[in-house]
This record gives C-alpha cells, sequence and structure tokens, in this order.
C-alpha cells in the first residue's frame, strides 16, 4: 500500500493549486506529453482512446442526422482565406503561414488551416447548382492549428483535433434549424456521455464566430467554478456564399444563394472531462468513453484457481464493457492505485475467498462504494453499477454548478460576487457593448451565453441601469 500512498501524493491537491493538479493528472494518467514545438502535444494511447471513443459516438450521432464525412486539403491558399473579410480578421493573430516549398519561396503563402469555411465554400461552388443539390450535408475529423500565446494541454494547444461540420442549405430556416439541432446534439452528448451539464445558449455579437450572423454555445463549468466552451455552432447566413459566389437555381427557377452552418467540438473536451469529474486521486472517467470500464484485479493470484475464474469473468462480460485483467505481478494496492489514476470507472475485486462463496467486490471509482455481487448476476449488476457511476457523476457536477451559480441585480452585488465568489453571476444586460466590456475590464467576468428558456431577472441593465434587453450568463473562461 506504500505504493498506492506514493502514487496519489504524486498528484497536487486541487484546492492547493488547480492548474498544477490538471497538469499532473495529464501527465501521470499518460493522456499526452509535450512535444518539441511549442504548444503542440503528443496524445499518448490512453488519451488517444478517450478521444477515439468521443469521436465513435458523435459520428454515430453525425451520421443519425443525415451527416456524411469529407476530407478537406490542409493548407489555404492565402487569396482563398482572403475572401471573407470578417472571418479572416477574426482569426489572423493565430494562423501559421507555410512560405517555402522545398527550397524555394512560394508565390502565395499558404495558410494551415485554423478552420475551414473556405475550403468548404470552394468546393461548395463547384458542386451546388439546384436546389436539388441541397442540403449538403458535411462533417470532417481533422486536425487544426492555432497560433495560441498561452497554451495547456487539451485546453489550449496550437495543434488540436476536432471534427467540424459545414452545411448548406436552400433556406435560412432550415440552416438556422441546422444550427439549433446540432447545438442540441453536443448538449445531449455532454449529458448521455460525458455526464457534463451544460448550458445552451447563444453567444453575445461582439463573442460570436468571425464572419457569422449567429453563434451559439454550450457552457459547462469546471470544479473551480470557471466556465469552459464546450462546443459552439454557427449561422452564417448567405455571406460565405455571396464571398464566394455560389448560386443555385431555385424552385422558381430564378438564382439564390444557399445559407450556410458550421459548427464543432474539439479535444478540449478531454480537458473537460478532466476538469469536470477528476479528484486528487487521478482522473475520474465517465463510462461511456472510459478506455477500460472495468479492471478485474485478481486477489492472492498464485493461489491455485483465482487467474482461471478471473479469465473466464473476462471472458463472460467482454461482449457488454471494456475490460482489462491485470494478471502482472504488481500488488493489489499499487494496482488499486493505477487504475484509480486513470479514473476507470469499475473495479472488480476476486479472490479465494470470493470464490469459494461465489461472489466478487466491485468498487465504483466515483465514491469508492464497495458492492459485493454473486458471480451468476454479473451481467446485470455490472451494467447497473456503470449507469450509476455516469449518473453520480452528472449529479455532483450539476449540484456544483448550481452552488456556483448567483444572481445580481445591482452593480455593487455583481462586482462584490465576482470579487468574493467562483462560478457564474446571472445578470440583466441591455445590449450595449461597452457595458460588456466594461464588465470584462473591471471584473475579470466575460460574457458565457444568452440562455435559452431562464426567465428575466430584472428589467434594467446591471452595468448602466438603463432598460435591459437580455439575460446573461458571465463567468471567468479557460
Amino acid at each position: 500500500m506504500a505504493q498506492q500512498k506514493k502514487m496519489v501524493e504524486a498528484i497536487t491537491s486541487m484546492n492547493e493549486d488547480f492548474a498544477k493538479w490538471y497538469t499532473d493528472i495529464v501527465k501521470k494518467a499518460e493522456l499526452c506529453d509535450y512535444s518539441s514545438v511549442r504548444g503542440c502535444m503528443i496524445l499518448r494511447p490512453y488519451g488517444y482512446a478517450i478521444w477515439e471513443n468521443i469521436q465513435h459516438i458523435l459520428d454515430g450521432k453525425f451520421k443519425a442526422t443525415g451527416h456524411e464525412n469529407v476530407y478537406m486539403p490542409m493548407l489555404i491558399p492565402e487569396g482563398l482565406l482572403q475572401k471573407e473579410k470578417d472571418h479572416v480578421e477574426g482569426f489572423a493573430p493565430e494562423v501559421a503561414w507555410v512560405t517555402y516549398g522545398g527550397s524555394e519561396q512560394l508565390a502565395e503563402r499558404l495558410c494551415i488551416r485554423p478552420t475551414s469555411e473556405t475550403l468548404f465554400c470552394e468546393h461548395y461552388a463547384h458542386i451546388i447548382h439546384s436546389y436539388r443539390d441541397l442540403p449538403k450535408l458535411y462533417n470532417q475529423w481533422c486536425s487544426v492549428v492555432r497560433w495560441e500565446k498561452t497554451t495547456r494541454p487539451f485546453l489550449r494547444t496550437a495543434e488540436f483535433l476536432w471534427q467540424e461540420g459545414h452545411t448548406m442549405h436552400e433556406t435560412a430556416d432550415e440552416a438556422k434549424e441546422e444550427t439549433l439541432r446540432m447545438l442540441d446534439v453536443y448538449a445531449d452528448f455532454c449529458r448521455d456521455a460525458l455526464a457534463i451539464p451544460v448550458l445552451s445558449g447563444q453567444k453575445t455579437p461582439k463573442e460570436k464566430f468571425a464572419g457569422a450572423e449567429a453563434t451559439y454555445t454550450i457552457e459547462a463549468m469546471m470544479h473551480d467554478g470557471v466556465a469552459l466552451q464546450a462546443g459552439t455552432t454557427h449561422y452564417f447566413g448567405d455571406g460565405f456564399a455571396r464571398a464566394f459566389d455560389i448560386q443555385f437555381t431555385g424552385r422558381d427557377n430564378k438564382l439564390a444563394y444557399p445559407h450556410q452552418t458550421s459548427w464543432g467540438v474539439s479535444t478540449r473536451l478531454i480537458g473537460g472531462i478532466i476538469m469536470t469529474h477528476g479528484d486528487d486521486n487521478g482522473l475520474v472517467l465517465p463510462p461511456a468513453i472510459a478506455p477500460i470500464q472495468l479492471a478485474i484485479i485478481p486477489i492472492a493470484q498464485h493461489k491455485e484457481g483465482v487467474l482461471d475464474k478471473a479469465l473466464a469473468i473476462k471472458e463472460r462480460l467482454s461482449a457488454i464493457v471494456r475490460i482489462k485483467l491485470d494478471d502482472s505481478d504488481n500488488t493489489p494496492g499499487w494496482k488499486f492505485a493505477e487504475y484509480e489514476m486513470k479514473g476507470v470507472p469499475l473495479r472488480l475485486e476476486l479472490g479465494p475467498k470470493d470464490i469459494e462463496q461465489n461472489q466478487c467486490v466491485l468498487v465504483r471509482r466515483d465514491t469508492r462504494e464497495k458492492i459485493v455481487v454473486s458471480l451468476d448476476e454479473l451481467e446485470t449488476a455490472v451494467p447497473a453499477a456503470l449507469k450509476a457511476v455516469h449518473d453520480g457523476l452528472y449529479a455532483r457536477a450539476l449540484e456544483n454548478r448550481q452552488n456556483r451559480t448567483w444572481d445580481a441585480l445591482t452593480w455593487e452585488e455583481f462586482a462584490g460576487i465576482a470579487s468574493e465568489k467562483s462560478g457564474f453571476i446571472r445578470a440583466m444586460w441591455c445590449g450595449d457593448e461597452a457595458c460588456e466590456d466594461k464588465i470584462k475590464d473591471e471584473t475579470g467576468l466575460k460574457s458565457r451565453c444568452i440562455p435559452f428558456g431562464e426567465e428575466p431577472i430584472g428589467d434594467v441593465c446591471v452595468c448602466c441601469g438603463k432598460p435591459a434587453k437580455k439575460l446573461v450568463y458571465w463567468g471567468r473562461q479557460y
């Protein structure tokens, strides 16, 4: 057990230093490593396996809603990027450029994609001619590069993995419906697969995506009360279509411009999982995306029959759960600490006395609750325990958000909460960007979203006192 104690001590307490706690978990759980390029990370097998599970679930949801996967080039000619003025201005500070091909300087610089709207538009101009060609529901799994000044593994890196959906529609209403439908897909995924409750809403005009008419977001709250933008969807109207001269012959036999959307989530979600569910002993993974859902730990495995019974259990359960039998010569205590560190949702302990009584012990990672289960009931007991882990993680995360959400009706209340507490502040806003800027400059809080379906809590702006237009959630962000 001394080895177990040492592993736990290797993680800084989140209450002592949250940023250091986060970095310790990323390294100790072997999720990623630093590369020789500043801000770029190496995804290690365990970290990449989490991403693969995220990708698998989301890809199924995208295809179920009619989307097809494609792949675009990673390089964008500068002239192509310049076609949409607002878009290029929004990304200019983060763009990485290729200026040489071999030993020869390029006649035109090539941008390493920070996002792919312009590439999709160039392609759509070639293939969209009639209303019969619409809608185009495309998605791409790829990496993008944004030259971030400050980086942190998963949360903000120069290169990261993501998916980006890009769709074209016959009417504005269809495109707007798409942006909200995909936002719901993301919100449902966070709830059902990641056990993360999110706020769904619209970004303020100041915070919308470069070139978009409207941006929608799902906002999650981390252990420390700081917000994480977990996913976004964007409605572009026909602005890109006009810039790229994408026209189609409509049902009335007249030329029209299609309406466009894009939407995306990234490996940032892994950072969100760490900071929503992790504890001072390491990762705590929601079962749906855990590379190992159940770890079997034989006790006194040198004794006759123990490994044979453990192997038989593994073979029985392999069809319903991602499972690992650890028959290494490490001590049980070391193994307990190892799989706690890696966030494995469920542990199965099996020793000679258990076998005699036809039972085993299941241990939940989130609560460490021990459950004695008959070996005859494992096919129902294991899925039930995994569901309990998911539900417990979601309930704890929701409670954290509720306990860290505050209402402010006056500037004095707002400023006081911002200086003394962490979390979200709900407050009314007049819609003036100057007030949004003042709130950020004086308190450090930014607008997170204008939430859907919430009633106003007042009728005047918390900042200037003028008539309010919207209820806004405000908070610090990763």
